[in-house]
């Protein structure tokens, strides 16, 4: 299984800690670390958080300050690392069903976009969904929901199949974080909500420090993604 990745001060983790709680779909909780720890051992034994991850966020008031692939000098020492579900985790359950991952074909990252739902508010934490985006084939639509709403530790069955503007997207082929991939004429965009809704929530809310993962870089941890359902 595939996390998402936040950390954030002890002052602040008992909002961060509230709103996952209140908006489940969007950030589904896989595990909250101890004090001050980098590791997730009940999920990954021997993890180092600070040094896992392929690549990281820092964000400084609300807003990304550098990218690193090592966050050992900025761990803070009252930490609260905070790790949650991703889809990613059932891409392999899609590919054993014969749904194409147009991502995957054409080695680029997911696209994700800002939407116009509005997140459940948390303390001083607000902002709206962030959902990625699958091109499926008409024909596969069913199977795909069937498939994705038995990963509800990885945001589950899609939020919003066709009509992007619905969610406030105006262009698909634009989106906020990760690559535009190609739609074929067949297809329809299936969204589901996505693990950069908290990265959008920390910016909205002003937060004054947080790490994160840099998007499409995941941790992994030692859970198989059929066993976490």
């Amino acid at each position: 299984m595939q996390c998402n990745l936040v950390v954030l001060d002890e002052d602040q983790a008992f909002d961060f800690l509230l709103f996952c709680q209140r908006n489940k779909k969007a950030c589904p909780l896989i595990e909250v670390c101890d004090v001050g720890s980098p590791s997730a051992e009940t999920i990954a034994m021997g993890s180092d958080l600070r040094t896992d991850v392929p690549k990281y966020c820092i964000y400084r008031d609300g807003k990304l300050d550098v990218e690193v692939e090592d966050v050992t000098p900025y761990w803070p020492e009252r930490s609260v690392a905070f790790l949650i579900g991703c889809s990613f985790s059932y891409d392999g359950a899609l590919l054993d069903a014969g749904i194409p991952l147009r991502s995957v074909e054409q080695n680029k990252n997911v696209p994700m976009y800002r939407t116009n739902i509005p997140c459940r508010s948390a303390g001083s934490l607000r902002g709206n969904v962030v959902v990625s985006m699958k091109p499926i084939r008409g024909m596969d639509i069913a199977k795909e929901v069937e498939i994705t709403s038995k990963y509800p530790h990885a945001h589950g069955g899609p939020v919003c199949v066709g009509c992007p503007g619905a969610i406030g997207i105006d262009d698909v082929n634009a989106p906020e974080w990760g690559d535009s991939v190609d739609i074929l004429p067949d297809e329809i965009p299936v969204f589901h909500m996505c693990g950069i809704t908290p990265q959008a929530v920390l910016m909205e809310s002003g937060v004054s420090f947080a790490i994160t993962h840099s998007p499409g870089h995941m941790f992994v941890t030692d859970l198989p993604s059929d066993t976490v359902k």
